[in-house]
């Protein structure tokens, strides 16, 4: 049987990576040919790609004796399989379909993730110098290995830059800032700092509550917690020269949602030529779904029964069908969604399953 199935970007995104070999390796087991197809459309694997992510990401996940070979059986095959945008522009969903029909897929995955930036609802949102975490991040990576970079170069050089939002994607931010040679760089966070030690409420083996500085933090950068961004001041020219901010705190009722209460005569105004939103992801686009017909979830994810979506032979994985979250999430959501595919081609499947193993309230 043909699969295909829609990944994330692969320049910037291990999970995406990862989720694809998961189910590319389960299902090619089962004798099922995969073709992947980068959802980013116009980015290619190349040689530089490879190397980080045989020396820096897979030595991370592996013991050095099984990264040789994971590699040399995954990462060669995902390259082989792959299809050339050049040659195969699948720029929308009526191109997806017309390349539905033909390769004759017998079943689609679609994990492209989640993939609509949030933002913040304040006045000057639009200003010149507010850009999302991921254009800037994105840019960089490119610029590295010398692929082609769209539109106007963002640098943080001699600027003095605000972060705001934290994670892996804001600690980014905060590194690449310094290493432009940024004036300063601050970064803000909405919610409590953390406790430096794990908080009770989030024991082993939940993900812990914990405050966490990142080499990126240690290279230079002012943390502030409990900080609301208010306004972003432009000049003349609409070029972004400051933020308002007020200090917010959260109150906590049994039985209802947490309120974001402002603190009193707590605004203040901070220099800031360059912002940088790491704010998260609310789900996928749905140019997709629209098109496909696909039904969305009260969370505005793919809805799924078991990986499979109401199109029978479409099915949903990862960011896609169950919001933001952890790379460890794509690698389990594509073995198990594997398995849902071999099960509606085959009407039996021997892979393997967790079954309901999950953390509860995970």
């Amino acid at each position: 049987m043909r699969i295909g199935i829609l990944t994330l970007p692969l320049i910037d995104n291990y999970g995406g990576i990862l989720q694809a070999f998961a189910l590319q390796k389960y299902l090619s087991e089962k004798g099922h040919e995969t073709i992947l197809i980068d959802r980013q459309f116009n980015e290619r694997p190349f040689k530089p790609l490879t190397n980080i992510i045989k020396k820096v990401f897979f030595p991370k996940l592996f013991k050095k004796q099984h990264e040789e070979k994971f590699v040399k059986q995954n990462l060669e095959v995902f390259i082989n399989k792959y299809i050339n945008p050049k040659t195969e522009p699948f720029r929308s969903s009526k191109a997806l379909k017309a390349g539905v029909r033909k390769y004759d897929f017998d079943a689609i995955v679609l994990c492209g993730g989640a993939t609509v930036r949030r933002s913040l609802p304040v006045k000057g949102i639009d200003s010149k110098g507010v850009i999302q975490a991921m254009d800037f991040l994105t840019q960089q990576t490119k610029q590295l290995y010398n692929r082609p970079i769209e539109g106007e170069m963002i640098s943080a050089k001699n600027k003095h830059v605000i972060v705001i939002g934290g994670g892996d994607t804001g600690s980014d931010c905060v590194g690449t800032s310094n290493r432009h040679g940024a004036k300063s760089v601050t970064n803000f966070e909405i919610l409590p700092k953390p406790p430096i030690e794990r908080s009770e409420s989030t024991p082993w083996p939940f993900w812990p509550l914990q405050l966490k500085s990142s080499s990126s933090h240690e290279e230079g950068c002012e943390r502030n917690w409990l900080i609301n961004t208010k306004e972003f001041v432009t000049n003349e020219k609409g070029e972004l020269t400051a933020l308002i901010t007020v200090e917010v705190e959260w109150v906590h009722k049994p039985g209802k949602r947490p309120q974001l209460i402002e603190k009193p005569n707590s605004e203040k105004t901070w220099p800031c030529d360059l912002a940088l939103l790491a704010l998260g992801f609310t789900g996928p686009e749905t140019t997709i779904s629209d098109q496909l017909g696909l039904e969305l979830d009260t969370r505005s994810n793919y809805k799924a029964t078991n990986y499979q979506t109401n199109v029978p032979h479409i099915f949903t994985a990862g960011d896609m069908r169950r919001g933001q979250s952890l790379i460890v999430w794509a690698i389990s959501e594509g073995r198990e969604a594997a398995r849902e595919v071999d099960l509606f081609l085959m009407g039996q499947s021997n892979l393997p399953t967790k079954g309901n193993g999950d953390l509860i309230g995970v």
